[in-house]
């Protein structure tokens, strides 16, 4: 899948050209079993108000979404959140990194982890935070790309269920 899988940063326009797929993509995570900030059922009208509400951001810079196609179909996304305050302009957030659960181990979230880090050390970013469920596939990832975990919350955040999960804070040093 990876050969014909392109991924792209959205530029203002296009990002609200991508909404309703963006929306599809997070319900469908959500469906899976990744909380993402959100409970089960996630209508497609919440996911596009969400994403709706990310357009500020998108249009300002603060945050970067690239998307990921596979054969004119969005299968994946991550984005890239700079701080916006003077003291932390070297870091920046990864969040919201999604895969549809069809789109699934062919590497493509390791390609669009890569992709954000890759961007910010261009963008002068030196210090990337993230973070995940415990015990979650998404940790496994980010432990086997060389991010740190530096502490874990108990109870931090609800699954999809509304069941209250451990959290695992990442960060990586892009020196």
């Amino acid at each position: 899948m990876t050969t014909t899988t392109t991924i792209a940063p959205l530029s203002p326009a296009g990002f609200h050209h991508s909404v309703d797929d963006l929306a599809a993509l997070l319900a469908d995570t959500v469906a899976d079993g990744s909380s993402l900030g959100f409970l089960s059922p996630l209508d497609h009208a919440t996911a596009a108000a969400w994403w709706h509400a990310q357009a500020p951001a998108v249009t300002d810079g603060t945050l970067t979404v690239w998307a990921a196609h596979h054969l004119g179909r969005l299968t994946g996304t991550v984005s890239l959140y700079r701080e916006r305050k003077p003291n932390g302009a070297h870091r920046a957030e990864i969040v919201k990194l999604m895969v549809h659960r069809h789109a699934r181990r062919h590497g493509l979230a390791r390609r669009l982890l890569a992709t954000a880090e890759h961007a910010a050390a261009q963008a002068g970013i030196t210090l990337l935070l993230l973070d995940t469920e415990t015990g979650s596939a998404a940790e496994h990832l980010y432990t086997a790309a060389g991010w740190t975990r530096y502490g874990i919350v108990p109870d931090y955040a609800a699954d999809p269920a509304g069941t209250p999960r451990d959290c695992s804070f990442f960060y990586k040093e892009l020196r």
